[in-house]
């Protein structure tokens, strides 16, 4: 099988592809009609509602993360993720009827949003963790790439048609359509073969437990810049919910079924960027800090389009640069933890990840109020770019990075650091001990050639 889909040859995890494409579309439709639900049915085109309510959503993950990936270290992860599918299905449907019934408020939106976010925090780190007992270990990082396309496919196809069923139906069937799609999830993890799972060890009862996983990622620099990185680009730039429907209906004058289409076309950009991250074998810290760079800089061009039309086309480059940016990080972070605590450190990397969204949203939202929506995009454009630049420096003076340029060979661009001086290191004692062997045999060969002729 061609090594972009190299982890679908799993039977469980393809069970797993399939069910979670289909419940991230309905995940997708719900996010486009929740945000325009409230800018347009429930508040007088506010984009502080709509950063509130996404700041609600994600407010949680930020507070109860780390005891959310000590579950996920200690309890069976399929059956924590049954339990969570489930209830962000019952919470959609909820949120459907009373939209149905036309008595759904503001603060209503405000309520489900928060208890959305609260079950989002106790799915994401069994989530990001039950990747690796689905396929083996080497296929970890193919598998977190096919992930961010099931992820991204679902976002090219869903915010489309979430457009045009509102436009057609209004944002309450969206919502009981989002609740019915959490079957195919919940459907896939029941058919799953336990014999042909892998799982991890889990974490025995304890006290200290998440200051352990705490003290670990501290003596970690490497996932420190990246939670770093990944912290300040997900709170000021990451908000495509808002800044997508304020750009779409406040500079362009555009409909739901517009705003939809930019999440469509952005998905482009994010799919290509999921199947390139498919097809690495090993991610590094500099790719993480490289693409976020580049993200900065595509959104700094995009914030400045003066048409909907070219406004549309960067979201291409955008999402490209922003998946790079992500599923290096995730995969990064998941390769180098060690087993046992991986729901813990990966708790805290969705935290700071996602979490930061409650922060920087409502911000967002009032940049675009007070400025105009084009600041909303530029405030991520110009913070990304910083951190980048930032991390980068930091990095080259703290791992004594060695850059080095060359016009007439390839590859132009060379950095020096630790992952290649220990791989020289490695390859140095492996050649010693092939020395080493081969003076051994040779030897051995001399001496038993020397009795044969005393004999």
């Amino acid at each position: 099988m061609n090594r972009t889909f190299y982890s679908l040859r799993f039977f469980n995890y393809r069970l797993w592809f399939v069910g979670a494409l289909v419940a991230n579309v309905g995940t997708w439709m719900q996010r486009v009609a929740q945000d325009w639900l409230v800018l347009t049915h429930l508040s007088d085109d506010s984009g502080l509602a709509v950063g509130i309510v996404t700041g609600l959503q994600f407010l949680p993950i930020l507070l109860i993360s780390p005891y959310a990936g000590l579950l996920a270290d200690r309890l069976p992860l399929r059956k924590l993720l049954i339990g969570t599918q489930a209830a962000l299905g019952a919470l959609a449907a909820g949120l459907g009827v009373l939209v149905l019934a036309g008595v759904a408020e503001l603060w209503h939106v405000y309520v489900f949003a928060l208890l959305l976010g609260v079950v989002t925090a106790l799915d994401n780190p069994a989530r990001q963790t039950f990747v690796a007992e689905m396929v083996p270990a080497d296929s970890l990082p193919n598998a977190v790439g096919l992930n961010s396309t099931s992820f991204n496919v679902a976002r090219l196809i869903g915010p489309a048609v979430a457009g045009l069923a509102i436009a057609a139906v209004g944002p309450g069937w969206v919502f009981i359509i989002n609740a019915v799609s959490f079957a195919a999830t919940i459907l896939s993890l029941t058919l799953m073969r336990g014999s042909e799972l892998h799982p991890l060890p889990h974490s025995p009862r304890g006290k200290g437990q998440v200051r352990e996983g705490l003290a670990y990622v501290r003596r970690r620099s490497d996932i420190v810049v990246i939670l770093v990185v990944i912290g300040v680009v997900g709170a000021l730039g990451l908000n495509f919910q808002l800044t997508s429907a304020v750009m779409a209906r406040e500079a362009f004058g555009k409909g739901a079924g517009e705003y939809g289409i930019l999440g469509s076309i952005m998905a482009i950009g994010s799919v290509a960027g999921a199947l390139l991250a498919a097809r690495r074998r090993r991610p590094r810290v500099r790719l993480v800090i490289g693409a976020a760079f580049a993200f900065g800089v595509a959104m700094g061009v995009q914030a400045l389009m003066p048409t909907y039309e070219l406004y549309a086309l960067m979201t291409i480059p955008v999402g490209l640069t922003s998946l790079t940016m992500m599923t290096a990080a995730n995969a990064t972070v998941q390769m180098s933890t060690e087993p046992a605590m991986r729901g813990r450190v990966m708790s805290l990397y969705m935290m700071v990840f996602m979490g930061t969204t409650p922060i920087g949203s409502p911000l967002v939202g009032w940049v675009a109020e007070q400025f105009g929506p084009r600041w909303s995009v530029g405030v991520g454009a110009i913070a990304s770019v910083l951190v980048a630049a930032a991390a980068a420096v930091w990095v080259k003076r703290s791992w004594h990075v060695e850059v080095h340029y060359s016009l007439l060979h390839r590859p132009h661009l060379l950095l020096d650091g630790p992952a290649e001086r220990n791989a020289r290191r490695a390859s140095a004692r492996r050649a010693e001990r092939a020395e080493r062997d081969l003076v051994r045999a040779t030897l051995g060969g001399t001496e038993a050639e020397q009795g044969s002729q005393t004999a």
